[in-house]
């Protein structure tokens, strides 16, 4: 299959292609570089461009039929909770200007398949641990709504003009396959960790009043590889003579607190250092775990890497990056 990557660079997307190009897939990667960094992918064609600018269309156009591309896999987007709460409007335009765009140009190139990353974000502050797809939408901030109003683009995208697609709704990401490919943007809880510990200082804890059983955030982290696997099952899956639009949950079925997590990576780092707790950040919702169910029966996947395997290879990767640096 010949696939596009958008945000290819990054640190989820850069697993994705190192998983394609495996199984003989033809890759060609999009990205603004912005957060992605171009030496996770070698020897992979990057083009340089922000999809948000309407100049993108066309230059994705002639992109995909340069490359004869058959499917999109798109990552690119901001994604950081209290960023969009600030920057409402800049969000809208990254992520569902960009999507459009993107979306224009597929149509133009009659390029009818996409798997689109989405979030668990869309569900809000729904309750429970086993939350299903077919669960309300409420989202609590601007980055959510993007990926829900995303979602909606995509299905009517579907229906007019012969897509198919699948989104997956990403729960926590974490983790690492290959230590070059670690995620080292410190825009996740356990990038966030490892800063705090490498600068001696306490980690924070944000809120510890949620009704959860120690009082903070409970999530379902699931492992980088794991969800790399999900988008080849869903890339598979699409086919372009049959458009319409799913949604699947990618997740464990798991919850594990914040403060679990924290002392997890504390342990296996061997620091003494203990955590402290800071106010609650504007956006954040109590628990949201995922109910795997859908994806395992229409797509065979299931996610097969524990918490343990998260931390340590998280961690291994961190330390022998800070060993060369």
């Amino acid at each position: 299959m010949r696939i596009l990557v958008t945000g290819g660079a990054g640190y989820i997307g850069a697993h994705v292609v190192r998983l394609l190009r495996s199984r003989g897939d033809h890759v060609v990667i999009v990205d603004d570089l912005e957060t992605g960094n171009a030496g996770r992918v070698p020897d992979v064609r990057i083009e340089r461009l922000d999809l948000s600018e309407p100049s993108s269309i066309a230059i994705l156009a002639a992109l995909f039929a340069e490359e004869r591309i058959d499917a999109v896999l798109h990552f690119a987007a901001r994604k950081q909770v209290l960023e969009s709460v600030l920057r409402p409007a800049w969000y809208f335009q990254q992520n569902v200007a960009g999507l459009a765009n993107l979306l224009l140009a597929m149509e133009e190139a009659s390029v009818r398949r996409l798997v689109f990353s989405s979030s668990a974000s869309v569900y809000g502050s729904v309750d429970g641990d086993a939350i299903t797809e077919e669960a309300e939408t409420r989202p609590l901030n601007p980055y959510g709504e993007t990926k829900l109003v995303g979602e909606q683009l995509v299905r009517d995208a579907a229906r007019a003009f012969g897509l198919s697609a699948i989104s997956l709704r990403y729960f926590n990401v974490a983790g690492t396959g290959w230590p070059e490919l670690a995620d080292h943007a410190v825009l996740n809880l356990v990038p966030m960790v490892f800063e705090r510990i490498d600068n001696g200082l306490p980690p924070l804890i944000f809120g510890d009043d949620y009704p959860t059983a120690d009082g903070t955030c409970v999530r379902d982290y699931v492992h980088v590889l794991d969800l790399a696997e999900a988008h080849l099952a869903a890339v598979e899956r699409t086919d372009a003579g049959e458009p319409g639009h799913r949604v699947f949950n990618v997740g464990t079925g798991e919850g594990t607190s914040v403060r679990a997590m924290v002392q997890a990576i504390l342990t296996v780092s061997g620091s003494e250092l203990e955590a402290e707790v800071a106010p609650r950040r504007p956006g954040d919702s109590g628990i949201v775990v995922a109910s795997p169910a859908k994806i395992a029966r229409e797509l065979d996947w299931r996610a097969s890497r524990g918490l343990d395997e998260i931390v340590r290879s998280a961690w291994d990767a961190h330390v022998s990056r800070s060993a060369v640096a």
